[in-house]
């Protein structure tokens, strides 16, 4: 049983943004925390989640419904007042698909500034492995009062812009997709539909780093060593390089994001959530297979 002494000796940069699921258990009544649920599946959360966690729905609480962006500061702060979540709140994440859509609503709170965030390790598999409670009441936190600043998509987002400078600039770029997705073999995960991509391949220059290989058989994260033989060592980073990361839409690329950022501590790592749903479809873009 994962444990936090554990976690500190896998030698991460930023030991405590990750917890287990004994603090998990230890803390479900602590008014300095909110449990958030968020899943790429919509009926995980319904069926049985952490007692006291909230859930935030990628699609309908992050996303603007008429444009392809995510939600503004007023929408933001109704997010969190609905959520019980004030400004100094500690947010813990977790999710289903090892944690993908976790670190990509951690990711969508970084833009607007809230960085006081955790990721339980293992996420939503390893909670109901080990038989810790759950329940199907679906939690109504009282309210609070939230002060959001303009959303900040400099430090943290990378736009196509911003993308087309940094392939001119020969920077660093991590896919993190399949290797069929990588060698354009195929424009969509396996098993999944096709999301309108009219080109497969990559963005010339980014290295293939299949976001799972991050990822133990327990779905914890890997220890820092072996993060860094997966990224600097197979791909050639280090810490002092600009990095994007990318995928099809931006939620697998977040989990890089937040290994990169946070486990590994580099301060300049964004993520590119047009990825290849809009890469794929650029007028004028360059490609490679």
């Amino acid at each position: 049983m994962e444990t936090m002494s554990e976690i500190a000796e896998r030698g991460y940069s930023v030991p405590e943004v990750l917890v287990s699921t004994v603090w998990v258990q230890q803390n479900l009544e602590n008014p300095d925390v909110r449990i958030v649920e968020s899943n790429e599946d919509p009926l995980l959360y319904s069926m049985a989640h952490i007692p006291s966690a909230v859930e935030i729905d990628w699609t309908r609480d992050l996303n603007d419904p008429l444009t392809r962006d995510y939600l503004d500061r007023d929408r933001f702060e109704s997010l969190m007042s609905r959520c019980g979540i004030s400004n100094d709140t500690i947010v813990v994440f977790y999710g289903d698909k090892n944690n993908w859509w976790a670190t990509y609503a951690a990711w969508v709170f970084h833009l607007f500034g809230h960085t006081n965030i955790r990721i339980m390790d293992g996420g939503r598999k390893k909670w109901t492995d080990e038989g810790r409670p759950t329940t199907t009441e679906r939690a109504s936190p009282e309210s609070s009062t939230y002060k959001a600043p303009i959303r900040d998509d400099k430090e943290f987002r990378a736009f196509r812009d911003q993308v087309l400078k940094h392939v001119a600039e020969k920077g660093k770029m991590i896919d993190v997709r399949s290797p069929a997705e990588y060698s354009g073999e195929r424009t969509h995960m396996p098993e999944y539909p096709n999301e309108g991509a009219l080109r497969g391949g990559h963005i010339p220059g980014a290295k293939s780093v299949p976001w799972a290989k991050a990822v133990a058989e327990d779905g914890t994260f890997k220890d820092a060593a072996q993060l860094k033989e997966l990224y600097e060592t197979g791909a050639g980073l280090d810490a002092s390089d600009d990095v994007i990361v990318y995928c099809r839409i931006g939620e697998r690329s977040s989990h890089t994001w937040f290994a990169l950022r946070y486990l590994l501590g580099y301060p300049n790592v964004r993520n590119y959530d047009g990825s290849w749903t809009e890469w794929g479809n650029l007028v004028g873009a360059p490609i490679e297979k």
